[in-house]
């Protein structure tokens, strides 16, 4: 009886790779975020994840989180049996961008307001408005983006987009007060964030910033935005409802805590 033998390597300090017959067939990459959360995100075939898992939990003391779409049983399986449990979920929603189907056409923007692309925005006052938004989003609080390297790294992503990438601004006072990103992704264009300051909440600069881009999009021929909305985030929720989304899937998001130590005295 011939069998194929699976061997794991590890190549780093964060990367574990398997192999057959010399032949990559999946690997595992911890990802530490800027929220300071390490992620384990695995590529290839799914028979791979239980043995890279396997390899790779030895090597930290941390908590550990991993993600998986929702209607992967297998994939919830190996991160439960090696005691992950579920932290949070999250919607996947498709986003129309017919103004005629959002109803953002009808939308009145805030008389003071203004919008400012990011290459034209101050890097500093951006970063910060961008960590102080994080911090109400479900999964990224204790974001801090690196100050020598959040213009750069944004800058240079390669589904960067500079047309959809948005702040708003108070023309008042000139404080910026919220922001929306799109990314031109291979699979169409994906909402990363949208989110207002919470005391110009309520006062409808979410829903200017998304006339103003996702109107741009549908002149462009493009129909929907993907966009993704943690289940408990109600606000969230019905904004994304309220113009029309369909919701297309989901994922699930799980930890695996840090052993408990025991002071014995």
């Amino acid at each position: 009886m011939f069998v194929c033998v699976v061997t794991i390597s590890q190549e780093g300090p964060l990367r574990w790779t398997a192999w057959r017959e010399g032949l990559e067939i999946g690997s595992l990459l911890a990802r530490v975020r800027p929220d300071q959360r390490c992620f384990l995100l695995h590529r290839g075939s799914s028979d791979t994840r239980g043995l890279l898992l396997d390899a790779a939990l030895g090597a930290f003391e941390g908590d550990l989180y991993g993600e998986v779409d929702e209607a992967d049983a297998d994939g919830l399986d190996d991160l439960c049996a090696r005691g992950f449990v579920v932290h949070r979920r999250e919607h996947h929603y498709l986003l129309p961008t017919d103004p005629g189907r959002t109803g953002l056409a009808q939308h009145r923007s805030p008389t003071s307001l203004t919008f400012l692309p990011v290459q034209k925005a101050d890097a500093d006052r951006w970063r910060k408005l961008d960590d102080a938004l994080r911090q109400d989003v479900p999964g990224t609080a204790g974001w801090r983006n690196d100050p020598d390297r959040f213009a750069e790294e944004t800058f240079g992503d390669p589904e960067f987009d500079p047309t959809t990438y948005l702040l708003a601004v108070d023309g008042t006072t000139g404080e910026y007060i919220g922001l929306i990103r799109v990314w031109n992704t291979s699979t169409g264009p994906r909402l990363g964030l949208i989110g207002t300051l919470p005391g110009h909440r309520r006062r409808g600069v979410a829903l200017a910033l998304m006339a103003e881009v996702f109107d741009l999009l549908h002149r462009r021929g493009r129909t929907h935005v993907h966009c993704e909305v943690d289940t408990g985030n109600v606000a969230s929720d019905a904004l994304m409802i309220g113009i029309g989304a369909e919701r297309v899937g989901g994922t699930v998001e799980l930890v695996r805590r840090r052993p408990a130590t025991w002071d014995r005295g």
